[in-house]
C-alpha cells in the first residue's frame, strides 16, 4: 500500500538495496526530547488556563494558543528528529508536505484543548481526544516523512507503524489525564508537572523512534553511498529548538501573567464578596437592631422611632393618635405549665392576630415579653374602644399550644393624643398605667387614661420613697398590739404586733395604706424583717417587766414564703433578742400558703424545728382545702373576723363557726376568732369550744407603754373586768 509516497508492506524489492548503516546524532535527539518535554509542560499549563477561563471567547484564544504550543512543540521534535537522522544519502525535505504536517498535528491538539476545556470531562471525552491527537500525532510524523525527498525508497513494517499508533494514543491519554489532575489540582501542584512534562516528552519521542523504526531505505542498485554529515544539521537543529522554546517560553509568560491577572481578579472577586457579605450582615444586624427575631415586629428601639414620626405627622395635622398598650393575661402560666416553646407560639399568634385586626397605617410592636403596642390614627375615643374590642375579641379564640386548647385574653391600657399628652414619654407612660388599671380591674378589660391614675400612680410612688426612707432611717414606723384571750384560763397570753405608719402630711396610716405598696415594689422583706426584729425586742422588754409567758404573734407576708432566708432571720432575731423560740408565732394568711403550698411546706417546717409556731390568718377567706391543713405544720387557726361579725344574728356564720371550730380541734389545732367585739360572740365562741378571742370586746392595738398598763390590769378577766364595749372600727387590726 502506497500513501504519500510512502509503501507499507514486508516484501521488499529484488533489485533494491537495505540501508542498514543510518545513525542519529545523539545531542539532537537529546536536544528533540527537551523541545517535546517543553511542549508537553506548556501544554499542561496551556490546559490549566483553559479549564480556569471565564469567558467564552478567552477559553476559545487560549484552546489555540496551547494547541499551537502542543502541536509546533510535537512538530519541532519530529523536525529535530529528523536532522538528527543521519543516512548515506542525500535528504531534502518537501515545504509544502512539511507544513502540511504541522497543521495536522495542530489540528488535533485543537480538539484535545477543546476537549480539557468542557466544564465536565466524562471518560468517553477523553478516550475520544486521545484518539483523535494520536492519529494526528502519527499522521504528522508519516506526512512528515513524505516530505523527505532522496533516492531512496521508504518501506514500512506494518506492525511497526501499529505500534507507533498505539504509542501515539497511549501518550495522547497520557497528557490528558495529567492535564485533567492538574486542572484540579492547580494550587501546590506546579513542581509535579516537571517530571510530568519529562515523561511526556519521552512518550512523545518514543513514538517517533519506534516510528523510524519501521522504516527500511532501498535504493536501486549501482547508487554511490557515502554517508552525507550535512554541516548545518546542528545548526538547524539548534535554531529550531531556539525558535520553539522561545516560542513556548513566550506561551508560558503569557500563562504565568494570566495567572497572576487571574488570581488579582479572584482577590478582587473575594473582596467584592466580602464587602456583599459584609452588607448583608449589616442590613441583617439592622433587622435584628429593629425587629423582634421571635414576631418579626418593630422592637422596642424601632417603635420609638416609629413613634416620633407619627406623632409629629399627628401634630402637624393636628389628627388624635391612640397610644395601646396590650398584655397577655395569665401570660407566665402558659410558660410554666405548657414550657417556654410553647410561649413562644402564643406570642407569634398573638402577634399575628393583632396585626390582622389593624388597618395598613397602623403600627404594632413587641416592646418585651408578652407586652406589645399600637399607634392607631383615630377619629375619636369610641374609634380606639372599638379596635379594642376587636382585638379583644380576636384574642378570645381558642389557640392550639403543645396539643392543648387553650383560650387567652389581654389586658389593653390606651392613651390618646393630645388630651393625655404631647410627647411620647408622656403617651406610654400613660398607656401603660391604664393598663395597670385594666390588670387590676380582673383582666380581660381595656381601660382608658384619666388624671386620677396619674395622681394615684404618683401618689403611690411618692408613697414608696417615702416609706424607704422611713425604713431606712426607722422614723415613723411602729407597733401597736392587741392582745388575745385564752378562754381556758381567762388570761392574756398572746400579743398580735401590728405595724402602723406615722406620716409626716397623712398622719396614722394603717396597714392596707402601704403593705402594697411595699410587695409591689420588692421591698416587703425588708419590713417584714423590721417587723419581726421590733417585736421580739419589744417582747423581751415585756419579758424583762414580769412577763415572762406572754407569747408574740408576727404576720408574715406572702412574697416571703418564697424566700429561702426567711428562717434564717427568724433564728436571728431570736438570738437578738434573746428570747425563747417558743413565744414567738408566725401568722401567714390562707390565701397565702394555698397558692405556694409545695415551696412553703419546707421553709415552715425549718420555722418550726426552731420552736416557733406557725398560725394560718384569715381562715375561711380562701381555699380552706383540709388536705393542705393536714400536711402543713401548723399550730393554730385564726378564724377569719367576717364569720364572727354577724353572731348572733346569722344563723349560717354560727354553723361555720362551730364546723371549723370542730375540725380544727380533730386536727390538734388551737382556734383564734378575730374580730370579737360583743358579749353574745364572746359566750357563743367559749359556748363552742374556741380556744382564744382577739377583738375590741378585749382591747383595741395599743402602744407598747398602753398595753403593757392593760396587761397589768387584765388578769383573769370575768364578766366583771371585761372593758366596756367599744365603737366599731372602720379599720381593724
Amino acid at each position: 500500500m502506497d500513501w504519500l509516497g510512502l509503501r507499507f508492506g514486508t516484501d521488499l524489492p529484488a533489485d533494491g538495496q537495505i540501508l542498514l548503516a543510518c545513525t542519529h546524532n545523539s545531542w539532537l535527539v537529546l536536544l528533540a526530547f527537551l523541545v517535546a518535554s517543553g511542549a508537553g509542560y506548556c501544554a499542561f499549563d496551556m490546559a490549566e488556563r483553559v479549564a480556569h477561563a471565564q469567558q467564552p471567547e478567552t477559553r476559545r484564544r487560549w484552546c489555540w494558543l496551547g494547541a499551537w504550543c502542543l502541536g509546533g512543540g510535537i512538530w519541532a521534535m519530529h523536525f529535530i528528529a529528523m536532522l538528527a537522522f543521519e543516512a548515506p544519502i542525500t535528504i531534502d525535505y518537501d515545504i509544502p508536505t512539511t507544513t502540511l504536517s504541522l497543521v495536522m498535528v495542530v489540528s488535533a491538539s485543537l480538539v484535545g484543548m477543546y476537549t480539557l476545556g468542557r466544564p465536565n470531562v466524562e471518560p468517553r471525552h477523553y478516550m475520544a481526544a486521545a484518539l483523535a491527537i494520536g492519529l494526528g500525532i502519527t499522521l504528522m510524523h508519516y506526512s512528515g516523512m513524505a516530505a523527505i525527498r532522496s533516492v531512496a525508497t521508504q518501506y514500512y513494517h506494518p506492525v511497526m507503524v501499529a505500534v507507533s499508533g498505539g504509542v501515539a494514543v497511549a501518550a495522547s491519554l497520557a497528557a490528558m489525564l495529567l492535564s485533567a489532575f492538574f486542572r484540579e489540582r492547580s494550587e501546590g501542584h506546579q513542581l509535579l508537572k516537571i517530571p510530568a512534562s519529562l515523561a511526556m516528552g519521552g512518550a512523545i519521542c518514543s513514538m517517533h523512534f519506534t516510528g523510524m523504526l519501521a522504516l527500511q531505505l532501498a535504493v536501486p542498485a549501482g547508487t554511490e553511498l557515502h554517508l552525507k554529515r550535512a554541516d548545518n544539521a546542528v545548526q538547524l537543529g539548534l535554531s529550531l529548538a531556539v525558535i520553539a522554546g522561545m516560542v513556548l517560553l513566550f506561551a508560558l509568560c503569557v500563562a504565568w501573567a494570566d495567572k497572576k491577572l487571574q488570581r488579582k481578579e479572584r482577590d478582587l472577586q473575594h473582596v467584592s464578596n466580602l464587602l456583599h457579605e459584609l452588607e448583608q450582615v449589616k442590613v441583617k444586624l439592622q433587622n435584628v437592631a429593629h425587629y423582634d427575631a421571635l414576631t418579626n415586629l418593630p422592637n422596642r428601639r424601632a417603635f420609638n422611632e416609629f413613634f416620633v414620626e407619627k406623632l409629629q405627622q399627628h401634630a402637624q395635622f393636628k389628627q388624635p393618635l391612640a397610644v395601646m398598650f396590650l398584655d397577655v393575661d395569665h401570660f407566665k402560666r402558659v410558660n410554666d405549665s405548657l414550657g417556654h416553646d410553647a410561649g413562644d407560639e402564643l406570642l407569634k399568634v398573638v402577634a399575628e392576630r393583632v396585626r390582622s385586626v389593624l388597618r395598613r397605617e397602623d403600627v404594632i410592636a413587641r416592646l418585651g415579653g408578652d407586652e406589645f403596642c399600637v399607634l392607631a390614627s383615630l377619629g375619636s375615643l369610641t374609634e380606639a374602644k372599638a379596635l379594642s374590642q376587636r382585638i379583644m375579641q380576636r384574642m378570645k379564640e381558642p389557640i392550639t399550644l403543645a396539643g392543648r386548647n387553650v383560650t387567652m385574653t389581654t389586658s389593653i391600657g390606651i392613651s390618646l393624643f393630645p388630651d393625655d399628652g404631647e410627647t411620647c414619654e408622656e403617651l406610654l407612660k400613660h398607656a401603660d398605667l391604664a393598663l395597670y388599671q385594666a390588670k387590676s380591674s380582673g383582666r380581660n378589660n381595656l381601660h382608658f387614661f384619666s388624671h386620677h391614675l396619674k395622681h394615684k400612680a404618683t401618689f403611690e410612688l411618692q408613697l414608696e420613697e417615702e416609706l424607704h426612707l422611713a425604713l431606712a432611717k426607722d422614723q415613723g414606723l411602729f407597733l401597736n398590739y392587741q392582745p388575745i384571750l385564752d378562754l381556758s384560763s381567762g388570761q392574756v397570753t398572746k400579743l398580735e404586733a401590728l405595724v402602723r405608719w406615722q406620716h409626716p402630711q397623712l398622719g396614722l396610716l394603717s396597714p392596707d395604706r402601704f403593705i402594697g405598696v411595699a410587695e409591689a415594689n420588692g421591698f416587703i422583706a425588708d419590713l417584714d424583717g423590721w417587723v419581726l426584729r421590733r417585736a421580739c425586742r419589744d417582747l423581751a422588754s415585756l419579758a424583762a417587766k414580769g412577763f415572762h409567758d406572754l407569747r408574740m404573734a408576727v404576720n408574715c407576708s406572702a412574697l416571703n414564703l418564697n424566700r429561702h432566708e426567711l428562717a434564717d432571720e427568724v433564728q436571728r432575731a431570736l438570738e437578738e433578742s434573746g428570747i425563747r423560740p417558743q413565744r414567738l408565732e408566725l401568722e401567714v394568711t390562707e390565701n397565702a400558703l394555698m397558692c405556694s403550698v409545695n415551696q412553703a411546706l419546707h421553709l415552715l417546717e425549718r420555722i418550726r424545728g426552731l420552736g416557733v409556731s406557725i398560725s394560718i390568718d384569715d381562715f375561711g377567706t380562701g381555699y380552706s382545702s383540709l388536705a393542705y391543713l393536714k400536711r402543713l405544720p401548723l399550730d393554730t387557726l385564726k378564724i377569719d373576723r367576717s364569720f364572727v361579725m354577724d353572731i348572733p344574728g346569722s344563723h349560717a356564720d354560727m354553723e361555720i363557726v362551730q364546723a371549723i371550730i370542730g375540725m380544727a380541734h380533730t386536727l390538734h389545732l388551737h382556734v383564734v376568732a378575730e374580730g370579737v367585739e360583743t358579749r353574745e360572740q364572746l359566750e357563743f365562741l367559749r359556748g363552742h369550744g374556741c380556744d382564744y378571742v382577739q377583738g375590741y370586746l378585749l382591747s383595741r392595738p395599743q402602744s407598747l407603754e398602753a398595753i403593757e398598763d392593760f396587761l397589768r390590769r387584765s388578769h383573769g378577766l370575768t364578766s366583771s373586768n371585761v372593758l366596756p364595749l367599744r365603737p366599731k372600727d372602720s379599720n381593724p387590726a
